[in-house]
């Protein structure tokens, strides 16, 4: 099938390809199979967070807890890769729309583990996890249109 694909858009065989087209050419996945990897990479997610979450009552749990939730957090966020490719994600992400939740959530992620890791902070750690989670949150609502006004709207009025 490469072959195929080779010979149709005029490349030598024996053509260097940049990053980007291979990047491009790796990612040519069925609809089926990228909404499957998409449940598989989300779901694998959600567990890893839920583990992690009983493992923070383990004795020295703390730092198990935050792999496997920051772990969680980016198998989800990855997920998404498989329905819009990774560039296109990448490019979402940092829109002037999301840069803020994108920029607090990585942050957060990298900071929920130097709290468990060198710090040694349990506290400090569920903190920047309740932060992720919050980061992330927001950053997801960022994709359903007027999800971040209603929530704005809810909060202002439940605060009043």
């Amino acid at each position: 099938m490469d072959k195929l694909r080779r010979v149709l858009s005029g490349r030598d065989e024996n053509e260097e390809q940049g990053l980007t087209a291979q990047v491009l050419d790796a990612s040519t996945l069925s609809y089926s199979t990228r909404v499957k990897w998409f449940v598989i990479c989300f779901a694998s997610g959600i567990l890893c967070s839920i583990l992690g979450t009983a493992l923070l009552f383990l004795p020295n749990g703390i730092k198990l807890f935050a792999v496997f939730y920051t772990l969680g957090n980016i198998a989800a966020l990855a997920s998404t890769c498989f329905l819009m490719g990774p560039l296109k994600q990448l490019k979402r992400m940092f829109e002037k729309t999301r840069l803020i939740a994108t920029i607090v959530m990585l942050l957060c992620l990298v900071l929920t583990l130097c709290a468990a890791f060198w710090w040694n902070k349990k506290l400090l750690a569920i903190i920047f996890c309740i932060l992720q989670f919050l980061a992330m949150t927001w950053y997801s609502i960022s994709y359903i249109p007027f999800a971040r006004d209603a929530v704005m709207k809810c909060f202002t009025t439940c605060l009043s």
